[in-house]
Order: C-alpha cells, then structure tokens, then sequence
C-alpha cells in the first residue's frame, strides 16, 4: 500500500497501482547508486541476468521489482533511479514470468513471508566498471581470504556438558537460539530489508547516514551523542574498576611493518588503506596494534600479571561488504572498547576470563540489554583445547545458564584457541556480536612481548582479547531493534531510564502557568535530571502525545490546580493511570531507578519551541 510521496515529482497512480501482491516470487529490493549515472542500460541487463539466474534456484514463479532507497546512503539522482528502475522492468518481463514494479517516489508499506531457503535471503552488488580501469578492492587480509574454505563442526553445548548436533537439537525453548543457528549457517550478512531500528535512530534524531563520506560513516544528532556518550561513560567507569589502565594508541599504522602485517594476516577484516607522504599505512580495525607495540616496549614482571591495557578506540575501521552496512548494526566506522590482559598460562587465563565475562553480562545488562532474553552465546575453539579444558567451558555455559553455538575446528588457524561471543537477535532474524573475548596463543610472540618469571626468565604471556560491550553503535542498535520488537509484541517502546534523552517533560495546560513551569524545569535539572518544557504554541493534546512520541518516560502537566497545591499529577510511560506525587518524591524515583549510573545534562535546549528540527519534519 503506497502512503504518500516521498518525492514531489513521483506520478499520480490509480487504484491498481496503489496495491498488489504476488506469491512464490522472487522479490528485489533495489537501490540505484551514483556509480550507475550514465551506465543504466548496462545496470539493468546485469541485474535482469542476476534475477534470471536466481529465478531458476528458487523456482520462482513471479518478480517484483521493488525501489528501496534504504539500501544505500549513496543513491543516483531521482530521475536516474527511475530509469534503472524501468529498464529493469522492461528486461525482467523478458524472463517468462509476471512481473510487478512497485511505485517509484513514494513512501509504501509491505508484508512478506519468506522460505526456509538457504537462498531465501541475498544481495547482489552490480558494478559496471569502464574497460580501462580495475575494479577498486579493499586490501583484505589472509585470513579473510581462508575464512570461507576453513571447515568446521557446528554442535549445541547444554550447561550438563553434553554436545548435541545442531540438526536433532530441541530448540523449542530457545526459538532465539535456532535463528542465531540458522543465521550462522546461512553466512548471510545482509539484510533484505531496512531494519526497524533505521527508521526509529532518524525519528528520534539520533543518528543518520553521511552522504558526505564514506558509507558506513554516521552523523550523530546531539541526543544520540548524549546516548553514544552515557555508554562509553558507563563501560569506562567499568574497565576502570575491574582495574584495566586506560592507554591511548594512534589510529594508523604502517603497512609493511613485519608484526603488523603478520597479525593483519591472521585475522579477518578488509583494512582502509591510505598512503602518506611517508609510507603506506593502514587504519586500524581493533587496539590491538598500539597496545602490543606498547606490551613490547614495557618491562613486564610476573608481579604485574595478569596485566590489563585498555582503550575505548574512537574509532576503528573495517572495509565491510557494500551490502551489508546496514544503519547501526554494521559499519565501517565504529567504536570499540578494547581490552588485553597478558596472564602467565592457560589458568590465569581461565581465571581471567571467567572474571571478565561477569563483567561483560553485568555491563550489557546495565544498558538495558538483557542476557538471559535478548542474547545468544556463540563459541569458537579449537578441538583440542576443548577436549583438555572442557571442565572450564563447561562451567562458563552453567553460568549462562542456557544452551550455546559451539563451532569446532580440528586445528588452529586463526591467533586464538578459544573465543566466545554474545549475540544479540535482531527484528529481522540477524545475529550481531557485542561482547567477546579470546585466548591469544600466538601475539605475544609476534609482537616480542615478553615479562620476567619468578626463576628470573624471560617468557611469553598469553593474550587474553576482550571487548565487554562490543562496538557501542551496536549497543544502540540492540535498544532500538529490542524497543521495537516490544512494540510490536503489545509492549511500550522506551530507552532505559538513565539513556532517556529527556527523562521528565513539563507541559504547561496555558501561558500563565509558563513561568511556574519554567522553575519547577530548572528545579529538576538542578538535581540531576534531563527535564525539559514544551512551550509551543500547540493544543494540550498536541503536546501529550509529542511526549508519547518521543518516548519520554515522565510528563508532568502543570495547571492552576497543580501550581496551588504544589502537587504534580505524573504520567509514566506505559502507565494508564496518573499519579499524584510531591516533587520530592517524583525525585527520589527517578533517583532510585538510575542509581550510580552515568549522568549527562540535557543534549537540546530546554524549550522545545527554540530546538532546531535535524531529520525532516515531525
């Protein structure tokens, strides 16, 4: 059902036009970039080619040729877009089969049901480059290279220690669980569809795309600077206290230098490359580089083991597929909470590493994602070091408390024997890991890291890689997607209270209760609370409901009756029912809810009738 014009240009359609549907079909999500400008003829008998070929795997009977700006940030002119988007049309109604075109410039909605196909999800990526010129590719690592042909053992491990295979398993209990089986599978990265929590990130004016870098490069509007801060705020204080030494480290490194570029090698990311005046150097994807660098120049003691180097890396780089970047989930740049502890041997690294994945479930949880319901552990290890620490393993699952995703590998290929990763389950099915962490048998030796043993010789630590939040975008990604997931269950959407962007708003019932409103809103923020005042020339409904829509989790509205009495009536999200409380009171809730966690002032100004409009208009 096509809603309303998304472009001014976009043509009047008839009754017919504004409904349809198809079933059995191949549907294809199509976006029109810039590099297709003057090449759309050649687009289009690529992409008809690509759908011929599709066509005959599936068993399709019918194609919908479907416009979705939302695929890419880097999207060809209208008029452009609309060419393409008929030309393939007029080669896809040569396949032998119907052929629907959804509108062109309008806004739509749509229902679609998708096969148990292992090709019921994928992407293709149509470039048609000039004869003289080579495809531009992004500098990729052996690792990725070899990561597609390594063969493994997927298996379910159950906290009773039992291995189970992954096609008899019961998943019955853990629906979430099988998706992320299936997910992991499939290798299928990309999403066919925008996902929910794109549009939510642009109508909260938290974070967009850039059309003026590179893709995968976001814009942050000041309230998701707010909620982007708080977290990194919160994962600080929380490495701080589990005694990790806060380092800084530069964000390129040379290209050629023979540790880095071993490591680059071993580990699976396609790297920025740029060259310098200088050299040729790389953009960092993790801190791993500038803390070993470091690790290699310290003089290190068996006393100071295990020894913990960390950096919040604002930012790291990955050259991800074209395809795959997808709002926050999956980006080019991001930033990384990196942690290295340097332990003795395989039991302070158990040790080590126990103590951490505490502190991963406690600091997910503390941002308002939900271990128990909202992830899904995955664990990578080797055969061996299984077989010889299965006690260890076994009693991290007992801690999760529910089945995991083991994949096994009959021997060592990546610099690690074992990484685990908590996986949060997305509205569309895709899994995203957050929290990670690893035993590095390989890096210290690499990098000449050494420390002094108590027989006075010189050895190598074992590496231990910890991220305990994962890349923060994803942390809000995770909010978003889950707030939408509770939504569509018949729940209330919200941010935690602490990330809340305004957490009480004052709405004025008329003009004379403006100034009383405007001091009890100073008030609130003088203790430590995001309050804000609609004072726009709207009706009380009008404002109500902009609260609701801003997910604000108090509205207060202020009449003569409240400035009289000194009592507020409260309004809490999700709540039908008003409640009559003091300001004191109202203070201390709000007190008790955000407890230590960290605190930023409001991000706008305090009157919503001055605040600048960032996405369109609301």
């Amino acid at each position: 059902m096509s809603t309303k014009k998304a472009l001014k240009s976009a043509p009047e359609l008839s009754i017919q036009e504004k409904e349809g549907s198809a079933k059995n079909a191949l549907v294809a999500f199509i976006a029109v970039e810039k590099p297709d400008e003057g090449k759309e003829e050649a687009v289009a008998k690529k992409a008809a080619s690509e759908m011929a070929d599709i066509l005959g795997k599936v068993g399709a009977k019918e194609i919908v040729v479907y416009p979705y700006a939302h695929l890419s940030s880097n999207l060809s002119s209208p008029d452009v877009g609309k060419k393409v988007l008929d030309l393939v049309f007029t080669e896809a109604s040569q396949l032998g089969v119907p052929v629907i075109k959804a509108p062109f410039g309008w806004y739509k909605s749509f229902k679609i049901h998708v096969k148990g196909h292992p090709m019921s999800e994928l992407s293709r990526e149509i470039l048609i480059e000039e004869l003289s010129k080579e495809p531009a590719k992004a500098d990729e690592s052996e690792a990725l290279k070899s990561e597609e042909k390594m063969k493994s053992v997927w298996k379910v491990l159950t906290p009773d220690g039992e291995l189970h295979d992954t096609d008899s398993f019961d998943y019955s209990k853990y629906p979430n669980l099988k998706i992320f089986a299936e997910y992991e599978f499939s290798k299928n990265r990309v999403a066919p569809i925008a996902p929910p929590h794109v549009e939510l990130m642009q109508r909260h004016e938290l974070v967009d795309y850039e059309p003026g870098s590179d893709p995968g490069n976001l814009r942050y509007y000041p309230k998701g600077r707010l909620i982007k801060g708080l977290i990194e705020d919160l994962v600080n204080r929380e490495m701080a206290e589990y005694g990790a030494m806060e380092v800084e480290t530069p964000i390129m490194y040379d290209f050629d230098h023979s540790s880095l570029k071993k490591y680059m090698n071993r580990f699976p990311a396609r790297q920025y490359t740029i060259e310098t005046p200088n050299k040729k150097v790389f953009l960092r994807f993790a801190a791993c580089f500038g803390q070993f660098l470091m690790a290699h120049d310290a003089t290190i003691s068996y006393k100071n083991l295990p020894l913990r180097l960390y950096e919040l890396t604002k930012y790291s780089f990955r050259v991800e597929k074209r395809g795959e970047l997808t709002g926050l989930r999956r980006l080019r740049s991001f930033t990384m909470p990196d942690c290295h502890a340097f332990v003795s041997d395989f039991e302070m690294a158990k040790t080590e590493m126990a103590k951490r994945f505490e502190l991963a479930n406690s600091i997910l949880s503390k941002v308002g994602i939900d271990p128990e319901n909202d992830i899904e552990m995955g664990l990578r290890i080797v055969k061996d070091f299984y077989l010889e620490h299965k006690e260890f393993v076994t009693g991290l699952v007992k801690k999760w408390g529910k089945p995991i995703l083991v994949e096994m590998w009959d021997s060592r290929f990546f610099y690690f024997m074992m990484k685990y990763e908590l996986n949060f389950i997305d509205a569309l099915g895709k899994a995203s890991a957050l929290s990670t962490d690893q035993i590095d048998v390989e890096n210290a030796e690499t990098y000449g890291i050494t420390y002094v043993d108590s027989d006075g010789k010189e050895k190598y630590p074992l590496i231990m890689h910890l991220s305990p939040s994962g890349a923060i975008e994803r942390n809000i990604y995770a909010l978003l997607e889950k707030a939408y997931m509770v939504s569509k269950k018949g729940g209330t959407a919200s941010f935690p209270l602490w990330l809340a962007p305004t957490q009480l708003r004052v709405i004025p019932v008329s003009e004379k209760n403006l100034v009383y409103s405007e001091k009890l809103v100073a008030e609130l923020s003088g203790k430590r609370i995001r309050a804000d005042i609609d004072d726009r020339d709207l009706t009380l409904g009008k404002k109500v409901r902009s609260a609701g829509k801003d997910w604000v989790p108090y509205t207060i509205v202020i009449g003569d009756n409240e400035e009289a009495s000194g009592k507020i009536a409260v309004s809490l999200r999700g709540e039908k029912e008003k409640r009559e409380m003091t300001v004191d009171a109202l203070v201390s809730e709000i007190r008790e809810i955000t407890g230590d966690m960290p605190y930023k002032p409001l991000p706008l100004a305090r009157e919503l009738s001055i605040r600048p409009k960032f996405v369109g208009s609301n």
